[in-house]
């Protein structure tokens, strides 16, 4: 039997229509239904492409355990990241602010005003790594709200007041100066990966945006360290498209790799990663 997915538009939503969960689309009618039956939110965001939301899917949200007691006690909501980037950026900061990283699946516990109380990304079916098993993580939650509201109630506040009170630091009405320039190649020279090519440890993702700032940068006249910049990006470029990270067969490059000599990818590819990528082959020429 399909749940309410059925009707949704976004192919993601739609591979989870069949789960025996009962998903609502992100609406007000959820946050009246949780209100209604006075029960937590949680909130699953995801894309279609993600490997780990396929696996979280398949160990959770497609048992029917699990799923009768994600029914009873929450109103569950799915969400494309994709098709909302929106809902997925504000609560992507909660998560990274708790929890000191972000990813996909995105599992994030929420009040009735959407005030995120507990977050975190993929949790196994089952003890593993240190980490609880969702169903436990799925105890405690219903037991601190039916027990302790008001102290996670205080606790989603206080994250929405962090947040709110956060600014983004505002870049100077002016170009940076060539020393500025030369100052910031410095960095990423202490950060380069010598032997492999890009920047730190695993896993290495495609850092589009700094060859291209590289390859940018060296073309200024009097650049300090135009054949350093020019030797990263090369060497990084070369190391990608020689290693497993670049598709052999259907082409294009994985979001990213495992390990950090690009030789085993994460087995997904996005349309955006690729055009960046792309982009900063032919600027350089390659």
């Amino acid at each position: 039997m399909s749940n309410r997915l059925a009707q949704a538009t976004s192919p993601y939503l739609l591979q989870h229509a069949d789960n025996p969960v009962d998903w609502w689309e992100w609406s007000e009618e959820a946050f009246d239904e949780a209100r209604r039956r006075d029960v937590p939110i949680f909130l699953s965001i995801g894309y279609s492409a993600c490997h780990w939301c396929h696996v979280m899917a398949h160990e959770s949200f497609e048992n029917a355990a699990t799923a009768e007691y994600l029914n009873a006690n929450f109103v569950s909501i799915k969400v494309d990241r994709e098709e909302r980037p929106d809902i997925d950026s504000i609560y992507m900061e909660a998560t990274v602010a708790m929890t000191g990283h972000g990813g996909w699946p995105m599992s994030v516990f929420m009040d009735h005003e959407g005030r995120p109380f507990y977050t975190g990304t993929y949790f196994p079916p089952e003890p593993r790594h240190q980490m609880s098993s969702f169903p436990q993580l799925l105890q405690a939650i219903t037991d601190a709200w039916n027990e302790r509201r008001d102290e996670i109630e205080a606790a989603g506040q206080r994250i929405i007041d962090a947040l709110s009170r956060r600014q983004l630091a505002e870049g100077s009405a002016h170009p940076p100066a060539l020393t500025e320039l030369d100052a910031a190649v410095s960095v990423l020279m202490q950060d380069f990966d010598p032997q492999s090519g890009g920047f730190g440890g695993a896993p290495k993702f495609p850092p589009s945006m700094v060859l291209e700032f590289l390859i940018r940068y060296a073309v200024l006249s009097d650049a300090a360290h135009a054949p350093e910049a020019l030797d990263m990006t090369e060497r990084t470029l070369e190391a990608m498209a020689r290693g497993g990270m670049y598709d052999q067969l259907g082409g294009g490059f994985a979001r990213y790799s495992v390990d950090d000599r690009w030789v085993v990818p994460h087995f997904e590819k996005m349309l955006y990663d690729n055009a960046l990528c792309c982009g900063c082959i032919c600027t350089s020429g390659g």
